[in-house]
């Protein structure tokens, strides 16, 4: 390992780690630069893994021998800092410790993602990375195939996004939509139903779909609090409603995701 002690926390060689509590910040330079935070041992493994490059790894010293048999060879800095610098570089307390800086891989076409998948899930313009990386989360553990996101959609590679899937980013597939609600017309031509959650006159209940659903179904969920667009629901060939009780209209849309997930699972 290249192993590089740091001691100025405006050291140039640490820009890609500056500052990332500043979300819109991030949104600009997370793309746009090709690259994404890994924050963890357990994530920066699992992205290693999932065949992504690094480009520099940011750690306290007492998380080098956990990381090291993953580094060894690897030639790239490794950059060791103090606790309190590493709260200044980044501007959060960094609990586990280690952080790396990655390339973003080159994401699928959609149709090459739609070709083997039964069950996908649309993301229509959610921008809660909380509930983002949350979605991810339960793709990955109740077996659907693949995410869509739209073009306004939050990044699932941001850093919040990926800690809160457990780096389920990292392993399902997912590409962004050039386009939406058009992207519809590539769902349909692959075969996908699109069943829209959302609370309309005349939706069927979930239990009542999940009888006897269609071999291919895109799951559409909504934004926070304006839930889908109309455009949206115009798009979708079923409506869908989770039956609630003690007056409450409807759950967080993770919530709602996972609930879904495990009624139409294969």
């Amino acid at each position: 390992m290249q192993l590089v002690p740091v001691d100025d926390p405006h050291d140039p060689r640490l820009s890609d780690y500056f500052r990332l509590t500043d979300v819109v910040l991030r949104r600009l330079s997370e793309p746009a630069g090709g690259l994404y935070i890994a924050e963890s041992t357990k994530v920066i493994q699992r992205a290693f893994e999932a065949g992504h490059r690094p480009r520099s790894v940011l750690l306290q010293e007492k998380w080098i021998p956990d990381l090291a048999p993953l580094l060894d060879g690897v030639d790239v800095p490794v950059y060791v800092a103090p606790a309190e610098l590493l709260e200044d570089i980044t501007g959060f307390v960094l609990h586990r410790g280690a952080l790396a800086s990655m390339h973003r891989p080159e994401l699928p076409a959609v149709g090459e993602l739609l070709r083997d998948a039964r069950r996908v899930v649309v993301l229509e313009d959610i921008v809660d990375h909380t509930n983002v990386g949350a979605i991810f989360r339960a793709v990955a553990a109740l077996g659907a195939d693949a995410v869509l996101v739209t073009p306004r959609c939050a990044d699932p590679l941001y850093r919040r996004s990926v800690r809160v899937s457990m780096a389920a980013v990292l392993q399902v597939p997912w590409t962004r939509l050039p386009e939406w609600p058009q992207g519809a017309e590539e769902l349909h031509a692959a075969g996908f139903e699109i069943a829209a959650l959302a609370l309309e006159d005349g939706a069927i209940t979930l239990d009542a779909y999940a009888v006897g659903p269609p071999e291919r179904v895109a799951l559409l969920m909504g934004t926070e609090g304006d839930g889908l667009s109309r455009a949206a629901l115009a798009n979708a060939d079923r409506v869908v409603t989770i039956p609630m009780q003690r007056g409450i209209d409807s759950l967080n849309v993770a919530a709602a995701s996972a609930v879904a997930l495990w009624a139409l699972r294969v």
